[in-house]
């Protein structure tokens, strides 16, 4: 779309003979005021506001808000951002597609065509989350695991395959390639991005939105871009803006250095614990300061991809040269890089020496006072000094009312003719993973290097550590190889077991069936490390109860120890074969060390693995593809299936009123995850899910996951709440997805209680504490609690991306007044709930609603609760029933 543009700001660049327009930032400022010491991730917003001025979604006032924004340095101004492209991976990407392909059916059933239903800006979906460490610990482990995965993910494949030759600005790249953010970092992602408009060139930040929390990651390489839900990315890709208001901006200033031996995993996990103390939920974070030259790119991108960790929006690095070297360095076009200098600067962009800009806040932080860490046993944000980390897991054990450290429960364990004691503390998952260290060379190398050095001093894993290697990238074991770490690797059970997000996402795979059945005899609290950024209650493995945020490197060490219950400061992981102990200091490589390895690291990897990046291997290739414009649904599937969400669009929007006589499907405490909300891992054989795949024929070796079967609304709503670690208050907070069916009290699985409610007409409501849908953005979280009837949430607090989904699914997020919990109301379950003030036409953003809950002895207390509609295109899209409804709508009327 052109710009009006009004202020006259428009210009030129010339580089080497390419001209290239864009929004000037300095030209703008000319009529604005001054903006030298604005946030650089606010000029952003305010390029995109000036090039997409059109006085309908974005007008003068909107552009003159930015610059306003200095005065108190926060604002109550609700602009429209339009990010230049879409990033999704197959979990959440495969749901957005399958909802595109019944908005085409929908579209086509109400005769229109249904080949308006398109993507309008560029959409790059990665399959990276599906792969699973059924084989580890050996050579042939990456070929068996992706042959297991093209075999179960069939269907899913051939629908994506589908997809990408059916919808224009839609490219697939395929499975075995990599983990979406890295794949984005290293290749997708250009710093400025250009388009053709009106016969002439644009250049623009590149700026994205993408379907898994930790696209938040791009922004190490001065790329703006976060986090929706599936709901709300469609509705980017379909031409709708981002609604949001202006946001505060806190500052992080870095100085100084890192010690030798302290990783960047060490200093994310400090950042981390900082900015989620200080509170930056729906924040932008800005990272500023002369220590940003003292900071790799891999480094920045690490801190940049837990923003979800501390509570940001995005955590956002300014371009400069370090950025520029990592462009080159990633293989990208001279033409770009010479792009990126040129924009940046011209447009006041580019990192300044001494630059401060204004800030909501700041926070500071010396490099040098991190010290080594590891974060857990539950929550990301709860970092734990090395040596202290026994304690912590004693201190779990307490809670439990387990045995103090003296007297742990254990199991004998006897397999392949060995015969070890599984003890509370073992450590049975070793896991180098995820996108937050895998793109990171120097922490990959030190791994790398401390499993030579422990190999040479004749240390092995213990038998009982099931040991895995999953790149972000193939240009991770091209390095290894070439540094000749692979083989020290292998020899410690690091095996490559695939390229995608593994045991971060809950694709653990199994663990030995002889140490399945020690942990749940003994009822054993072992423990997982993995260099991931979630370890939520019940993500890792269902049998793990303690799971560890490290770096590479103490992945490797703690597989050597195989149990937490060590202070690795101090004693030693175990003996060498000389006799004598060998301690983590024996073996740690040295700063100089890790360089030599990482200038092993070259462009030239980088192009050759890119080179065919949408090819795919001859699996992804013999995958048979329909032609055609609307798909055909297949009814016997167990994996991608019409959802109905759509079923009514031809008809009027429906009728928002007030909810009469709600009964409460769950009371759920604080800090409830969408992963708890809507399980991403294992589907439980006596569980709704899994009697409805038994019913339909499935096995249960083949039930795969929820994640990988989020285009199936039926097992997806079955799955919603059945978390085995989510603990309803309404059963004395037992663990486990039931609840209580009133008024008779009968105790029933979520989804067996709400089908129930269903058949009777009632209504039903959640209540919850503080931090409501943290963690993934999981868009079946907000679909599922749609399905099953629930039609508002009553909670202290809200997670950012959950309550934009809420209301994307035409869920009611409401926030109960400070001081108000479901405790102070004394809330059991047995309540009946009304909430008043919903007339359609009076609906506004904020407003004030009353919530009259009736006891079960007839007694009455009404309360005041905040209407989490935040925004007035919030209210539109939850008047029309849900975003993609009004999207739907919209193009139906035209």
């Amino acid at each position: 779309m052109a710009s009006l543009d009004s202020l006259n700001c428009q210009r030129s660049l010339d580089i080497d003979g390419t001209i290239y327009h864009y929004y000037s930032l300095p030209e703008a400022a000319r009529s604005l005021g001054d903006i030298s010491r604005l946030p650089l991730s606010l000029k952003v917003l305010l390029e995109n506001l000036l090039r997409c001025e059109d006085n309908a979604t974005v007008s003068v006032f909107d552009i003159k808000a930015m610059v306003d924004w200095q005065q108190e340095r926060r604002s109550d101004h609700e602009i429209q951002f339009r990010p230049a492209r879409v990033l999704m991976q197959d979990f959440t990407g495969v749901p957005a597609v399958v909802d595109l392909a019944a908005m085409r059916a929908a579209m086509a059933a109400a005769g229109g065509d249904p080949q308006k239903i398109n993507p309008l800006s560029p959409v790059d979906l990665v399959i990276d989350h599906s792969v699973m460490v059924d084989q580890y610990a050996s050579p042939g482990a990456f070929g068996q695991n992706v042959d297991l995965e093209m075999q179960r993910n069939g269907e899913r494949y051939a629908f994506l395959r589908w997809g990408q030759d059916a919808f224009a600005n839609f490219r697939v790249v395929p499975p075995g390639t990599g983990i979406c953010h890295q794949v984005n970092l290293e290749y997708l992602a250009r710093t400025v991005w250009t388009k053709e408009e009106n016969g002439q060139t644009l250049a623009f930040p590149d700026t994205l939105v993408g379907t898994d929390s930790h696209t938040t990651m791009i922004n190490g390489l001065g790329v703006l871009g976060w986090g929706v839900g599936g709901i709300e990315a469609e509705a980017a890709m379909l031409g709708q803006p981002v609604s949001m208001l202006i946001p505060e901006v806190i500052g992080f200033k870095l100085s100084g250095k890192l010690k030798e031996g302290i990783t960047a995993t060490d200093l994310v996990l400090s950042v981390t614990q900082m900015l989620r103390k200080h509170g930056v939920v729906g924040k932008f974070v800005e990272f500023y300061g002369d220590g940003l030259a003292e900071l790799p790119l891999a480094d920045r991108a690490t801190i940049a991809n837990m923003a979800p960790e501390y509570g940001a929006t995005c955590g956002f690095f300014p371009v400069d040269a370090i950025t520029l070297d990592y462009l080159r360095l990633s293989g990208r076009p001279e033409a770009t890089i010479k792009l990126v200098e040129a924009y940046s600067k011209a447009q006041s962009l580019w990192r300044e020496p001494g630059h401060e800009p204004l800030f909501s806040a700041s926070l500071e932080l010396d490099m040098g006072s991190v010290e080594a860490c590891l974060a857990g046993p539950k929550r990301p944000q709860d970092r734990v000094p090395l040596p202290l980390v026994s304690q912590a897991f004693d201190d779990l054990l307490a809670l439990q009312l387990k045995p103090a450290a003296g007297a742990p429960g254990n199991s004998l364990v006897k397999h392949d003719s060995q015969i070890y004691k599984l003890q509370d503390g073992a450590v049975v998952i070793a896991a180098i993973t995820s996108c937050t260290n895998t793109s990171n060379p120097s922490v990959m190398m030190a791994a790398g290097l401390l499993a030579k050095k422990a190999v040479e001093k004749g240390l092995q894993r213990k038998p009982w550590v099931k040991s895995s290697l999953a790149p972000g990238s193939k240009v991770v074991t091209e390095y290894f190889a070439a540094a000749g770490l692979t083989r020290y690797l292998d020899e410690l059970g690091f095996a490559l077991v695939g390229y995608g997000c593994t045991t971060c996402i809950g694709n653990s795979g199994p663990l030995l069936e002889p140490i399945e059945t020690a942990i749940q005899q003994a009822d054993l609290t072992v423990a997982a490390v993995l260099s991931g950024n979630r370890n939520f209650e019940g993500r890792v493995h269902p049998l793990v109860k303690a799971n560890w945020l490290a770096s590479p490197p103490l992945v490797v060490a703690y597989a050597l120890a195989g149990t937490v219950r060590i202070d690795l400061s101090s004693q030693p992981l175990g003996t060498g074969r000389d006799g004598a102990p060998v301690y983590l200091r024996d073996i740690w490589p040295s700063q100089a060390e890790i360089a030599a390895a990482v200038a092993q690291v070259s462009s030239t990897m980088f192009r050759q693995q890119y080179a065919a990046v949408f090819s795919g291997d001859a699996q992804w290739q013999a995958i048979a593809v329909p032609q055609a414009a609307t798909y055909v649904w297949q009814a016997d599937s167990t994996y991608i299936q019409h959802p109905p969400f759509f079923a009514d669009i031809a008809g009027d929007p429906p009728h928002v009123g007030d909810i009469h006589g709600a009964r409460i499907l769950a009371l759920l405490g604080d800090s409830v995850t969408t992963d708890h909300i809507s399980p991403a891992g294992n589907i439980k054989k006596n569980s709704p899910a899994g009697r409805y795949l038994g019913e339909h024929g499935v096995a249960q070796a083949d039930f795969n996951s929820y994640g990988s079967r989020r285009g199936n609304h039926e097992v997806m709503m079955r799955g919603t709440f059945a978390n085995i670690r989510i603990r309803n208050e309404m059963l004395g907070g037992e663990e486990g997805g039931n609840t209580l069916y009133m008024p008779s009290g009968d105790k029933l699985a979520i989804y067996d209680a709400a089908m129930r409610y269903q058949d009777e007409g009632v209504p039903l409501v959640i209540f919850a504490g503080q931090e409501y849908g943290t963690g993934s953005s999981r868009d079946w979280a907000a679909k599922g609690t749609n399905l099953l009837g629930v039609k508002a949430v009553i909670a202290e607090s809200f997670e950012r991306i959950h309550r934009s989904n809420l209301v994307g699914m035409g869920v009611l997020p409401l926030q109960l007044r400070a001081g108000q919990t479901r405790k102070t109301l004394q809330l059991n379950g047995t309540e009946k709930v009304t909430i008043g003030g919903l007339d359609g036409v009076s609906l506004r953003p904020h407003m004030s609603l009353a919530l009259d809950i009736t006891r079960a002895d007839g007694s009455h207390e009404e309360v005041e609760v905040l209407c989490r509609i935040d925004t007035q295109n919030e209210v539109e899209y939850f008047k029309a029933g849900g975003i993609l409804h009004h999207v739907l709508r919209q193009m139906l009327k035209s």
